[in-house]
């Protein structure tokens, strides 16, 4: 499933469910490096889409956020990533974003998923994100019992969100701050409370000067 101007996790079978395949001794998990790994994603996501992103989608991602790009090989094969991208909501908090999620149906069952999404999530932590969003189909129930594994909670139900008329549920996790992200967020706060009593100190000198 994929949405219009959204990108979405691709994630169909429920990580508990048994697969034939190598046991996990065998795989490895590493960050994306550089333009060489481009192919890569973009080979392990288009397989899972009934219809491709453009190039221009995975750069946007890709080159802006590499940190938060994780792949999984067994041995010398690729066989999952995850992309995401981080960034101010609103004017305020730092959100993360989990775009793309895919593993091959060959591995699915073995937690792998689960795995990447954490390390991403780390990942995240690490920039100053205070919450990770996402959205997921829902009937996609695989993908919703990994991400409340994780965490996530359900935010809202996004009705006809994908281009094959399906609903979405909006994910959430709110993630702890670490102590930086307490001291700057008390300095943010701090800011706002000298500039609104800059603003009444000057409203009450209008006053004055008017009375």
């Amino acid at each position: 499933a994929f949405a219009v101007g959204k990108i979405v996790e691709a994630v169909t079978m429920s990580e508990d469910q048994a697969a034939a395949g190598p046991g996990p001794s065998s795989i490895t998990y590493r960050q994306y490096k550089d333009e060489n790994d481009l192919a890569i994603v973009m080979s392990l996501v288009d397989k899972e889409l009934s219809e491709p992103y453009s190039i221009f989608t995975y750069r946007y991602f890709l080159q802006h956020w590499p940190q938060l790009c994780f792949l999984v090989y067994d041995g010398d094969t690729p066989f999952g990533c995850v992309v995401c991208k981080q960034d101010i909501h609103r004017d305020q908090a730092m959100r993360g974003y989990v775009a793309m999620l895919v593993v091959d149906k060959t591995y699915r069952g073995k937690g792998v998923g689960k795995e990447l999404v954490r390390r991403a999530i780390q990942a995240m932590i690490s920039g100053g994100c205070e919450e990770v969003v996402l959205e997921a189909e829902v009937g996609n129930t695989g993908a919703l019992r990994l991400y409340q594994a994780l965490g996530f909670i359900r935010d809202k139900r996004l009705h006809r969100y994908y281009l094959n008329g399906q609903d979405a549920y909006r994910l959430k996790l709110l993630l702890p701050l670490t102590p930086e992200m307490e001291a700057a967020q008390a300095a943010r706060l701090r800011e706002q409370t000298a500039d609104m009593d800059l603003g009444l100190t000057g409203a009450s000198n209008l006053v004055q000067v008017a009375s």
